[in-house]
């Protein structure tokens, strides 16, 4: 019976092992000065921004407001509201603003259904394609960076710094760190060697036509933008990163809209994983080595679960043999430094000990998630927004 354990404690302790040292890893890279500077564009290239808004009344506003505070060239950019189910008074306000309006409506809503009847009825007059959130909000050099990076030889495509708007409760201040883990991990440390940087859903820019074609065959309800990435790290593009753009985006306020978002993403990490792992010996022959990545990504633990999840086994194999639990103990303290250290330091207050203090109800909230994942990926699960205060008006 000690050596099925002792197999099993091994098995587990490898697979635990690949997963910590391949965020240990790209945390380091994280760190490391790049000197690099950006070129300055002599030419505006002209933009579509657009942006998806499913009964987003509440901060739809606040979104095309600063778009339209642009420091760009008006005629060389057209904001984009995809209007999905919002109310009419909300669609007669915006189209008294200088933007273009297109109301749609499906029987099942999806928000790469929205951007691809977005382009059809707007056109191909553009040159780079960005998507944005209904909550997001851009400051006034936001085009104008893009359009710099866009100068380069060979740029199809950015993902730009997604960082939080707003910290009005614990639950928002562990997201807004769990984004900034994401960012130095998955794509400030990538970047920083050689590797592709992950998209995320929002902030993101696209040469327009390749947006546009590929597009057109994504089909997802759940993870737009996990089709949408594998689907070109598998043509062959290469995905930078501007950690010095920022967006800002809402951050989830309260366990229940944490559950639904944590389960909407859980599901189309699965489903992925099943749609491409077909492609992976073919791409290795290829040498496609940023879609094996994010492949691999696809198939890890999600941190929260390989947090809660090692700190569990280290403390009942310690309970059952101490020898045994020390390489568990070293993999436990790799793994803390690796996310310690992909924390941006205007984090690290004592607020963040307080707040970690909430991390094991999390956990159990992301665990329980496992158990509800059937059907998810069919279904269209819609997080609301707006930043609400302590009285839970929206504000």
């Amino acid at each position: 019976m000690e050596c099925v354990l002792h197999i099993l404690d091994w098995i587990l302790f490898v697979l635990f092992a690949v997963n910590i040292l391949y965020l240990l890893i790209y945390s380091l890279a994280s760190r490391r000065r790049d000197s690099s500077t950006a070129a300055v564009a002599t030419a505006h290239k002209r933009f579509a921004i657009l942006i998806p808004a499913y009964k987003e009344d509440a901060v739809i506003h606040e979104c095309v407001e600063s778009c339209l505070e642009q420091d760009y060239p008006t005629d060389c950019f057209d904001v984009v509201v995809i209007s999905d189910r919002m109310k009419p008074e909300t669609n007669a306000s915006l189209s008294r603003l200088p933007i273009r309006l297109v109301e749609v409506k499906f029987e099942k809503s999806t928000k790469s259904k929205s951007l691809n009847a977005a382009m059809q009825a707007i056109g191909d007059d553009y040159d780079i394609a960005v998507v944005l959130d209904a909550d997001n909000i851009i400051p006034c050099d936001y085009l104008t960076d893009i359009n710099n990076l866009f100068a380069g030889s060979g740029v199809e495509i950015v993902q730009t710094h997604r960082m939080a708007k707003n910290l009005n409760t614990d639950m928002a201040f562990l997201d807004a760190i769990s984004e900034e883990i994401n960012n130095s991990i998955f794509r400030l440390g990538h970047a920083r060697l050689g590797m592709s940087a992950a998209l995320i859903g929002s902030g993101m820019a696209f040469r327009y036509r390749l947006f546009r074609d590929t597009m057109a065959n994504v089909k997802a309800i759940g993870g737009f933008d996990r089709e949408l990435e594998l689907t070109l790290l598998y043509q062959g593009h290469f995905f930078h990163y501007l950690p010095e753009t920022y967006v800002f985006d809402e951050k989830i306020q309260n366990t229940d809209d944490f559950s639904r978002q944590r389960r909407r993403w859980l599901s189309a990490q699965l489903h992925y994983c099943r749609v491409f792992v077909r492609f992976l010996f073919r791409a290795i022959a290829d040498r496609k080595w940023d879609f094996c990545d994010k492949l691999f990504q696809q198939f890890s633990i999600p941190r929260l679960l390989l947090l809660g999840f090692t700190g569990i086994f280290t403390l009942l194999i310690t309970i059952y043999d101490f020898h045994w639990s020390l390489k568990w103990w070293l993999l436990l303290a790799l793994l803390v430094m690796a996310l310690l250290m992909a924390v941006p330091k205007r984090y690290c207050t004592t607020r963040l000990v307080t707040t970690l203090c909430a991390l094991p109800n999390t956990f159990w909230v992301m665990a329980l998630n496992i158990f509800k994942l059937r059907g998810a990926n069919k279904t269209f699960i819609h997080t609301a927004h707006g930043v609400t205060g302590k009285d839970g008006n929206v504000k």
